[in-house]
């Protein structure tokens, strides 16, 4: 089996240095070259042909953004962006991700000496998935951002997340299961339900952009850090005609409404009364995330049941896909994107052969089958 040769491109030596320890620590991946600037970086690209590139967001002469730009645009390749979790960092970071990288790794900002090597192992695997995504998706992800910019010229798009690998929880550490299923009846108050994580920050966007404002309330848990979730929620509610925003604790679930979970909570579902709301949770993660799309999944199962669509977008792993087969076996239609538009086919492809998706649709169908589902 091939390697997965990879370019780093970064101005710190440092970071350059410790970026090489932990890709060729991975007999999989074989570091081609270091770059400590755009420039050095195009010739090594002719050069030696890499799979993949880690790019830094922040750079003297190009700044990342400026330099993915001209390679997606010339020349598309995988991109994993290296971010620092700064206000700047997440801003060029968010414009990075629009433009069709792949996915993206955080820097702490202290001590990075001693602290960035505990990303070692997830920075390996997501350089790995990024080689398994297509030139043509990369295509495809290029010519919407410039579709996009043409309506929506000031509007970015959010990365998926970084986080520090845990240990590996089911839902039942949220959220227990029921002894027997919950008895609803069918109302015309319905909630969707949302899941995503790499790539899923584009896919999200293309759904809400073809959401009506009349829709009923929306809940969306996407692999997301902290710094990054209020910002997403900002940029989405700029493409929408729903109302776009960030999850708080008991907060009603309104129609025409969307609420993002917190990068670092879970975002659960509850009923009070007549009414649905948002309750945030701070316990351990779940499938390593937090927020974990199977603790919402279950929730809307338990507490809304008949009455919910569940949707699952692309990502990586496996969180969402036993969630969203509690949400059909609690008798509400559910829905997978496609292996052709998800940029990993992990969390829709691993529902799909769970047998939890009644449907499994190409991106630009979804929002129609939705609406369609909920006006019945």
């Amino acid at each position: 089996m091939e390697k997965v040769k990879v370019l780093i491109v970064d101005d710190s030596a440092l970071v350059r240095q410790m970026l090489q320890a932990m890709l060729d620590s991975d007999p999989a991946i074989e570091v081609v070259g270091a770059a400590s600037d755009p420039y050095m970086a195009r010739d090594m690209i002719k050069e030696r042909h890499p799979d993949v590139l880690t790019l830094d967001v922040e750079m003297p002469r190009m700044d990342g953004v400026s330099f993915l730009r001209n390679l997606m645009r010339l020349h598309p390749m995988a991109v994993v962006m290296v971010s620092s979790l700064t206000e700047k960092g997440a801003d060029v970071t968010l414009q990075a991700m629009e433009l069709g990288a792949v996915d993206f790794v955080t820097k702490p900002k202290i001590d990075i000496a001693h602290t960035f090597e505990q990303y070692g192992q997830e920075i390996c695997q997501k350089v790995k998935n990024a080689a398994l995504v297509s030139r043509s998706s990369l295509e495809r992800q290029y010519a919407r951002y410039v579709a996009n910019q043409e309506s929506h010229p000031k509007v970015e798009v959010l990365p998926t997340p970084t986080s520090r690998p845990s240990e590996k929880y089911s839902a039942d550490a949220i959220i227990k299961p029921l002894s027997s299923p919950a008895r609803h009846f069918k109302t015309t108050d319905k909630i969707i339900a949302i899941g995503a994580s790499t790539g899923g920050t584009e896919a999200i966007k293309e759904v809400l952009m073809r959401m009506p404002a009349s829709c009923p309330g929306i809940v969306i848990s996407q692999h997301i850090p902290a710094a990054f979730s209020g910002p997403f929620a900002t940029r989405m509610d700029s493409v929408s005609q729903m109302t776009v925003m960030e999850a708080k604790d008991r907060q009603q679930i309104l129609p025409g409404h969307v609420y993002i979970a917190p990068g670092g909570k879970h975002l659960l579902v509850e009923r009070d009364g007549a009414r649905y709301i948002c309750r945030l949770n701070d316990g351990s993660p779940v499938n390593r995330h937090k927020p974990s799309v199977d603790v919402m999944f279950r929730s809307v199962a338990q507490n809304v049941g008949i009455n919910a669509v569940g949707v699952l977008l692309t990502g990586m792993g496996a969180d969402g896909a036993l969630g969203l087969q509690e949400i059909q076996q609690a008798g509400s239609p559910t829905i997978a994107q496609d292996q052709k538009t998800s940029v990993v086919w992990g969390m829709p492809g691993e529902a799909v052969k769970l047998g939890a998706a009644d449907q499994v649709l190409a991106l630009d169908k979804i929002s129609k089958v939705i609406l369609d589902l909920v006006t019945k």
